[in-house]
């Protein structure tokens, strides 16, 4: 840390009310094996009261958080002959991250211990775990309620609640924060007053009171940062849009990486996209524009993407790849709900905050609407069905410009012919070959093709026969495989 972000820190933890269960603070120090336990102790109690870190603070009087210096210098201490991190680091498991600064300030000479909330089993010291009770420091296993949540949250880390920056004043949150922009979004009037702007943030997530100072939340800075690039975690969460030349990726027109938050830049974002082979007609005497994809499919695609990405997936964003033929939009993570379930299932969000934000803007549609809006706008403009795709670490939803029937591919027909099914079946209705044939605005007499389409798709699986005992095909019903 810079001096400027030490001294900002000290000054934080010590305008805290009182002694908190993640934060010690200590004027000398005598015994370094307590250190150890503190460690133990903080790590486990910042886990468990959901704070990133844990501190251990000398310098600072415990009753009167006076800021009084200490003569304890842990850089230059040993413990033996190793060096007091490295004996620490040695005796603690599993091997928690710790940091140690020892910085000067006001003429007084400081040392803070900054310790990671442990996120999977909790830390010991020397085998045994401590943990915070109040100002006193226990053994773990003599609270085992506490042992239990500890261990029951260890993996569950929500990523919004996380810290993009910490110990920023309100000139920085002002500064970083589009906060105009957040208020206009909510339909709320822009208070007259600091003091109004910092307490509707706080209450809406975008940051938190930290003492003096606050933090910025990785929802406010995804939201609404004025550039998200400032926020040095999130910069590689930018959606990025690459354009190419032709229908593969060996010829790169252009590549456009967002600068704003994703509330503050969607409108934009979705603009540049529809942008990019948006044509104008002449029809009699108005001009007007024209483009193959519809654009409430790639509105609600690019939210899907924002939304159910992954965040544990490092150095990944939400991109979208435009090619003469296609439209593919990918997000770090795999799907938590079988890509086949994507129309009939209410989405499952690893990310339940930032999709609640993003509903109450209007940037996203109500729980299980989205993605039946675009299997419904394809099947409007007789276009290909999109495409649900999942990898290694990535979900992939491809949007295909016009093509007919005779250019798609068997697989493309299935597909057709499984999402209108499940587009049926969610309405109350039931597919036939004749609402297959309007799909493909395929005429009467031309019934015999979409008979194929069907009797393909029951044999890959996908559909099956509403009631098998009907003889009739010409008024044979079909459902998805699941119904």
């Amino acid at each position: 840390m810079k001096q400027s972000e030490l001294e900002k820190l000290l000054l934080t933890l010590s305008s805290y009310p009182k002694e908190c269960e993640w934060i010690e603070f200590k004027v000398n120090n005598s015994n370094l094996e307590e250190i150890g336990e503190y460690l133990s102790a903080l790590s486990n109690s910042a886990c468990y009261h959901n704070e990133k870190f844990g501190y251990l603070v000398f310098g600072i009087e415990n009753i009167t958080h006076k800021l009084v210096g200490t003569d304890f210098y842990p850089s230059l201490t040993k413990k033996g002959n190793q060096e007091l991190e490295n004996w620490l680091a040695t005796q603690l498991n599993p091997r928690i991250d710790f940091v140690i600064f020892d910085f000067d300030y006001d003429s007084k000479h400081f040392a803070i211990f900054q310790v990671d909330a442990t996120r999977t089993t909790p830390v010991s010291f020397r085998g045994t775990p401590f943990i915070r009770i109040g100002s006193y420091k226990k053994k773990l296993d003599e609270h085992p309620e506490r042992e239990s949540k500890i261990w029951n949250k260890a993996n569950i880390i929500v990523f919004e609640k996380e810290a993009a920056l910490e110990n920023a004043e309100e000139e920085d949150v002002l500064k970083l924060i589009d906060y105009p922009g957040f208020f206009e979004l909510l339909k709320i009037p822009l208070p007259d007053n600091r003091k109004g702007i910092i307490e509707r943030l706080t209450e809406e997530k975008v940051i938190k009171a930290q003492g003096k100072f606050f933090t910025i939340t990785n929802l406010g800075g995804l939201l609404f940062a004025k550039k998200i690039e400032q926020f040095e975690s999130l910069a590689r969460k930018a959606v990025r849009v690459i354009i190419y030349n032709g229908n593969d990726r060996i010829r790169t027109k252009k590549e456009q990486p967002g600068v704003r938050g994703y509330a503050l830049g969607f409108e934009g974002l979705i603009k540049y996209i529809l942008e990019q082979f948006t044509t104008e007609v002449i029809e009699g005497a108005l001009r007007k524009e024209v483009t193959p994809y519809p654009e409430i499919a790639i509105r609600e695609v690019v939210a899907n993407a924002i939304i159910h990405q992954d965040f544990s997936v490092r150095g990944a964003s939400p991109m979208v790849e435009i090619f003469d033929n296609r439209i593919e939009i990918t997000n770090p993570g795999k799907p938590l709900i079988d890509p086949l379930r994507f129309v009939d299932h209410s989405p499952e969000s690893r990310n339940e905050l930032l999709a609640r934000f993003m509903r109450r803007i209007n940037i996203c549609e109500e729980r299980g609407s989205g993605i039946d809006k675009v299997v419904f706008a394809c099947e409007f403009q007789q276009l290909p069905p999109p495409d649900f795709q999942v990898g290694d670490n990535f979900t992939r939803i491809i949007l295909y410009a016009p093509k007919n029937l005779r250019s798609m591919d068997k697989q493309d027909k299935i597909r057709a012919c499984y999402l209108h099914s499940c587009l049926k079946y969610v309405s109350g209705e039931n597919m036939t070959n004749q609402t297959l044939r309007k799909r493909f605005g395929i005429e009467e007499h031309n019934y015999s093709i979409v008979s194929r389409i069907i009797a393909d798709t029951i044999k890959a699986g996908f559909i099956r026969e509403y009631d098998p005992e009907n003889k009739s095909r010409k008024f044979a019903k079909y459902v998805p495989f699941w119904a």
